[in-house]
């Protein structure tokens, strides 16, 4: 292995990524990305539990972003536009990743277990975010339904976002999902 180099990490996650889309999921090994990072497999395992975690590693960040964004809106906003305002600073957070996300959902599409884990973080995101409407004083069932919802626009805008032949930033794909979601809410 060669002397230390910065951005471990990130290399990790490349090398994990390419053998994924290489070799499939279950044939990667971590040995397998930690050599073609450069790095041992202690070094892996500092910054990653398990192979998964490379592909789930931002999973907190996102929430704790989504969430810090929906209690931050103004007192005066109305549970589905604190929920537009976490829409938007996980589209800004998303910018220049588009790539890493479609390789990164590929491999997820490819394996029933990982579809799992995914729908678990999805979960979790939606129990934080009805939490976080609790916190402005959005009462139950209303709390869980927007979140819930707020969920729905970020899959549907997401997806989209990474589909093959898709330019736009992510931002207005959300803002569009969102407004999809207000129109069929109010019968149109």
């Amino acid at each position: 292995m060669s002397r230390w180099q910065p951005n471990a990490r990130e290399r990790l996650a490349e090398a994990a990524l390419e053998l994924y889309g290489e070799r499939g999921f279950e044939q990667t090994t971590v040995a397998g990305i930690a050599g073609r990072a450069g790095l041992t497999e202690r070094t892996f395992f500092r910054h990653y539990t398990d192979k998964r975690e490379v592909l789930f590693a931002g999973a907190r960040d996102l929430e704790e972003l989504f969430v810090r964004a929906v209690a931050g809106a103004p007192a005066s906003a109305a549970p589905i536009d604190a929920l537009a305002a976490g829409l938007e600073a996980v589209a800004e957070a998303f910018a220049g990743r588009r790539a890493f996300a479609r390789r990164r959902q590929a491999v997820i599409a490819a394996n029933a277990e990982l579809q799992e884990r995914e729908l678990v973080k999805l979960a979790s995101l939606a129990a934080a975010l009805a939490g976080a409407l609790r916190g402005r004083g959005v009462g139950e069932p209303a709390a869980s339904l927007t979140a819930e919802a707020g969920v729905a626009v970020f899959k549907i805008g997401f997806e989209r976002w990474i589909g093959a032949d898709e330019e736009r930033d992510m931002a207005p794909l959300l803002r569009e999902s969102l407004a999809e979601l207000r129109a069929v809410a109010a019968g149109g």
